[in-house]
This record gives C-alpha cells, sequence and structure tokens, in this order.
C-alpha cells in the first residue's frame, strides 16, 4: 500500500460507488426530458435549455476537472471529496422545488463542479491507497461499474418519471448517505517518501501525458457513440420498440464489462498494444454498425464496440497514474478526467457535424468516425512511444 493504513474491500466499495455518481448526473434525466420541456414549454428558449440541462454537467467537468486535479494536490483529496458530496447533494436536490428552468440550469452547472471533483478524488485516491496489480484491477472494475451503472440509472429514472419529471432527482439524495461513509471509512493519504520508480523526476510530466489525454478525448468520443446514436440507427432500421433498443444498449455495456476483464486477462502486453488492440476492436464495432441491415447485426456491433471501449479506458487510467508521483497525481487524475468527459460531450457534436442534422446520413458518419478509430489503432504504437520512453503497464 502506498499509503499509511491498509485500505480494504470497504473502502474498495465506497470509491467504485463515488466513481459511478457522475454517471447519474449524466443519464438519470435523459428519460424525463420530454415532459420536462413540456412543463416549461411557455419559458423562452425552453427548446435550448432543457437539452443543455442533461449535457451541461459534462461541459463542466470537462473544463473543471483539472481545476479539482490541482486542489486535490494542494488541499487533500479527502476534504475536498466531503466538499464535493455535499455540494453534489444540494445541486442534485434543488430541482425538486425551483420552479425557474434557467435556475435548474444553473443547479446544473453546480452538478457538473461537484462531479468533478468527485470522479477526480475517488479516482486519485485508488492510485494512493493501491499499487501494482491491485490498483489495475480496482480501475478495471471502475470502469465495469460506471458501465452498469449507467443502465441501472437509465432505468431508474425512467421509472421514477413515470410519477412526474421532477421524481428522478430525488436519487440525488444518495449524497447524504455516502458522505458520512466517506468520512468515517476514508482518510487523508501521507505523501510517499520518495516518488514512485516509473514516476518521471522534476516538473509535471507533460510530454508523458500529452499522448494519453488526446488519446483519452478520443475514447471518450467513441464510449458515447452507441448511447446516442445505436436508438437513432435502429430507427433507421425500422426498429423502434424500447424493448429492442434496450437490449441494444445491454448489450453494449455486457461488451464494456467483458473488455474491462479483458484488461486483467490482457495485462501482461505492453500498454500501446493494448490501446492499439482497444482502438481496432472499437473500430470494428462501429463500422459493423454503419453496415448493419438488421436488428441483430448492430446487437453484435455494440457487442464488438463495448469490448474496445471497455478496454481502452483501464489501461489509459492506469499509465496516466505510472507517469506522476504522489504530488502530481490529483492533477494527472483531473486531466485524465477532463479528457473522458470531453470527449462524451464532444461525440454527439462530432456525428452531428458529419450528418449535417440529415438523419439518414448516420450510418455513413459512423463508418468515418470508425474509419479513424481504425487508423489510431497502428498509430498509438508511435504516438506513446514519444513521450518519455516506451510506456508499460505497471509492475506488480
Amino acid at each position: 500500500m502506498s499509503a499509511e493504513r491498509s485500505a480494504g474491500a470497504a473502502q474498495s466499495l465506497l470509491l467504485l460507488f463515488g466513481s459511478c455518481l457522475p454517471v447519474l448526473g449524466a443519464v438519470l434525466i435523459a428519460p424525463v426530458l420530454p415532459r420536462m420541456q413540456a412543463h416549461f414549454a411557455e419559458t423562452p428558449a425552453a427548446a435550448l435549455l432543457v437539452p443543455i440541462a442533461l449535457t451541461l454537467p459534462a461541459l463542466v467537468i470537462a473544463v473543471l476537472a483539472p481545476l479539482a486535479g490541482v486542489l486535490a494536490d494542494r488541499l487533500g483529496r479527502k476534504p475536498l471529496l466531503l466538499a464535493s458530496m455535499l455540494l453534489y447533494t444540494l445541486c442534485g436536490l434543488l430541482p425538486l422545488w425551483l420552479q425557474s428552468l434557467p435556475l435548474i440550469v444553473a443547479s446544473r452547472a453546480g452538478i457538473g463542479l461537484a462531479e468533478a471533483g468527485i470522479m477526480t478524488c475517488c479516482t486519485t485516491l485508488m492510485g494512493d491507497y493501491y499499487e501494482g496489480q491491485r490498483r489495475e484491477r480496482l480501475f478495471a472494475l471502475q470502469m465495469v461499474a460506471t458501465s452498469l451503472s449507467a443502465a441501472l440509472f437509465m432505468a431508474a429514472g425512467g421509472a421514477l418519471g413515470e410519477s412526474g419529471w421532477r421524481t428522478p432527482f430525488s436519487l440525488y439524495a444518495v449524497g447524504l448517505l455516502c458522505l458520512p461513509l466517506m468520512a468515517a471509512l476514508l482518510w487523508e493519504p501521507q505523501r510517499q517518501a520518495a516518488p514512485a520508480a516509473s514516476a518521471p523526476a522534476g516538473g509535471f510530466p507533460w510530454r508523458a501525458l500529452a499522448p494519453l489525454y488526446l488519446l483519452t478525448v478520443l475514447a471518450g468520443i467513441s464510449l458515447f457513440i452507441v448511447p446516442v446514436q445505436a436508438g437513432y440507427l435502429l430507427n433507421l432500421l425500422h426498429v423502434d420498440g424500447p424493448q429492442e433498443i434496450g437490449m441494444t444498449m445491454g448489450a453494449n455495456q455486457l461488451g464494456v464489462l467483458a473488455g474491462a476483464i479483458g484488461f486483467r486477462l490482457l495485462g501482461g502486453l505492453p500498454a500501446p498494444r493494448l490501446l492499439a488492440l482497444g482502438f481496432a476492436t472499437a473500430g470494428l464495432g462501429g463500422a459493423l454498425m454503419a453496415l448493419a441491415d438488421s436488428h441483430a447485426p448492430v446487437v453484435l456491433a455494440v457487442l464488438v464496440n463495448g469490448l474496445g471501449v471497455g478496454l481502452l479506458l483501464p489501461t489509459l487510467i492506469t499509465q496516466v497514474m505510472a507517469q506522476v508521483d504522489f504530488d502530481q497525481r490529483g492533477r494527472a487524475t483531473g486531466g485524465f478526467t477532463a479528457s473522458i468527459f470531453a470527449g462524451e460531450f464532444v461525440s454527439p457534436l462530432a456525428v452531428l457535424a458529419l450528418t449535417d442534422g440529415v438523419r439518414e446520413s448516420l450510418p455513413h458518419a459512423l463508418l468515418l468516425i470508425a474509419g479513424v478509430q481504425l487508423l489510431i489503432a497502428p498509430l498509438c504504437l508511435a504516438l506513446l512511444r514519444r513521450g518519455r520512453g516506451r510506456l508499460a503497464v505497471e509492475a506488480a
């Protein structure tokens, strides 16, 4: 352990659950957006503000996660995490009572600010509390947990939304449960006596991290392709039943789960090869999506795509952690978090730009994105080796 106390199952579960909370902000209200827009139909620019209420947290995370990382290094991980959890609960519950749509949108910006701190601190504490294979295993489990929670939160938001568009916001009360548990079970790690052997000495290792952050943005774009676009693609194939679309989304999450498990099984391979395999698999899945002519091939395609995405993100965060020492870990994690959410925010905009708003052009856009992913696969081998030495999976 890199901390002065020994972290166990309680700390692992708490940090994993905390990592799922930013997913709650991204998917919880998606099923109730039409009802929310109908409620505020008389509000000027409601057609613009209601979708922004869904996407704004991701944009705020992308912008402010680096600042959260700096604060985590300077002020401490635990104080920032507890403050973020409190802000998360307050801003999350406010729409239960707010009557103004602009104020609800402002509260969603507060959610993004809180989620930037939560995601950054939880991931940083995983790096602080664990080393070697235990750290890698926890990062893989983080990918699994966030993927499964996305499907769970989406279903919960839809079920709660049956009784009113405000009801799903009540789930943000989970922060009231997490806050005392985190205060009691987590601790502020002490600075290591010496930097880790794999971390470079001196200033912040931008040269080593820049290509990793770039690849993380691209992985974030890949991560949101299926959740956002699969339903539209199925509609083009005359599949519009909620059950069929839900099964397709479930296949993608199953693929992400298998990909994260694959990260553990293939951990002996050099990181550039793992990343090349991840992008190639995600690109293959995207190409199969674009070329599918019925529902069954789409299910297979999103499963393959999920395999690639599930392999990419644990590999990337493991490599980010391997490049920094204790005093730089929060800042490095903040950059990683910002990169993921920047990619998620850009993903639907990139598809919109490629289709020019024409729904029938979606398969062509997906094929172009898949082609880029397939090109990245061999390029990432050379790109990563131009940093500070050849990256290798962190030794146990």
